[in-house]
């Protein structure tokens, strides 16, 4: 499993953003990008185990301008909303089901 721009299949959602191709010299995007990854793929991994399919809800590693891992969150609406139901009810304390 990866986090960002590794083997994933082309399906429709897009990624990157804004700022994708900019780079600044002397900054350490693949320290920032690996720490990011890791995270990406924890989340990707219990994504998976909550019964979520990769290719509608996944999260991405990237960085920012200075280097920083950045975590992003890319789906289907559909997909992210039946996400945020999920969050939504275990903040309310009922563990999640819906």
């Amino acid at each position: 499993m990866a986090g960002a721009g590794e083997d994933w299949p082309i399906d429709g959602l897009d990624v990157a953003g804004m700022d994708s191709g900019l780079w600044v010299p002397h900054v350490d995007y693949i320290a920032g990008w690996r720490e990011a990854r890791d995270v990406a793929d924890r989340l990707n991994r219990a994504l998976l185990g909550v019964g979520f399919e990769l290719s509608a809800v996944r999260a991405v590693a990237s960085t920012n301008e200075d280097g920083r891992g950045v975590v992003r969150l890319a789906g289907w609406p559909e997909a992210v909303d039946r996400l945020a139901g999920l969050l939504e009810a275990l903040a309310e304390g009922d563990g999640g089901a819906r």
